[in-house]
C-alpha cells in the first residue's frame, strides 16, 4: 500500500511540532508506518541555508539580507524553502513507496501563506499562490499532500503566549508579518479546503490530546474513503 503525506499547518505557537509528533506516535501505536519531518530540515546544508544567511536566527548568524528577511522579495524567498524540500524528496518517497504516512509539519503551503502574506493586492497575491503551487509541484516535481490540516491560533492569542520565547527569527519578530500570515492562511485553508481546527475555545488553548484525537479523527474518516 503506497504511504500519504499529511501536512500540519499553523499559525504561530499552534504547536504544529508537538502535535506532528504525537500523530506519528499513535498512528505507529495502532500498528500503522508513519514519521514526522519537519520543513525547513535546518541540519541538512539547505536548511542551514535557511536558518542562517536567510533567516538569521540568532543562534547561526545574522541574515545576510540587508533589507531583512521579511522584506525580501517573496519568490527570492520561495526558492530557498522549495529547495529544501527538493532536497530531500527522494527520501520521502521512499517512505510512501513503503506505506508510511509521513507527517509533515510544514510545505509547500506554508510557502504560499508566509510569502503569499508579504503582498496586499487580493489578485497578486491569489498569482502568487498560483506561481508557488506550480514551482513546487509541477516544475519541482513534488508530491502533492493527501491531507492537509491547519491548526489555527488567533494572531492575538498568540501574541501573549510568545512573550517568554526568545531567539526569534526576523519572522518572529515583525508583528505585522505575523498578522497578515494568520490571515493569508484562513485564506488559503478555504481556497484549498484544508481541514481547520480551531486550537482556541472559551479563551484558552485546548489540551495537546483534545486538538490530537481531532486530528487523528480526521485521518481515519479520510481513511474510510
Amino acid at each position: 500500500m503506497k504511504g500519504k503525506i499529511v501536512v500540519i499547518e499553523g499559525t504561530d505557537c499552534s504547536g504544529k511540532e508537538t502535535q506532528g509528533k504525537l500523530l506519528a506516535s499513535r498512528l505507529n501505536s495502532k500498528g500503522k508506518k508513519a514519521l514526522y519531518l519537519s520543513f525547513p530540515m535546518y541540519d541538512s546544508p539547505t536548511g542551514k541555508i535557511i536558518g542562517g544567511p536567510y533567516l538569521g536566527k540568532p543562534e547561526i548568524m545574522s541574515s545576510w539580507f540587508t533589507e531583512g528577511a521579511v522584506n525580501l522579495n517573496p519568490k527570492i524567498a520561495c526558492l530557498y524553502y522549495a529547495a529544501d524540500r527538493k532536497y530531500h524528496i527522494d527520501m520521502i518517497k521512499e517512505y510512501l513507496q513503503s506505506g508510511y504516512y509521513v507527517i509533515i509539519d510544514r510545505y509547500t503551503s506554508s510557502n504560499m501563506a508566509h510569502q503569499g502574506s508579504k503582498i496586499k493586492d487580493n489578485e497578486k497575491r491569489f498569482l502568487m499562490y498560483q506561481w508557488i503551487d506550480k514551482l513546487e509541484y509541477w516544475l519541482l516535481e513534488l508530491p502533492k499532500p493527501d491531507i492537509t490540516i491547519f491548526l489555527h491560533v488567533p494572531y492575538n492569542y498568540a501574541q501573549s503566549l510568545m512573550t517568554n520565547r526568545k531567539n526569534l527569527d526576523e519572522h518572529e519578530k515583525d508583528k505585522e508579518y505575523l498578522k497578515n500570515a494568520e490571515e493569508a492562511y484562513i485564506e488559503l485553508s478555504q481556497l484549498y479546503n484544508w481541514f481547520t481546527i480551531e486550537c482556541i475555545k472559551n479563551d484558552n488553548m485546548r489540551t495537546i490530546d483534545d486538538i490530537n484525537n481531532e486530528i487523528l479523527n480526521i485521518i481515519e474518516k479520510e481513511e474510510t474513503k
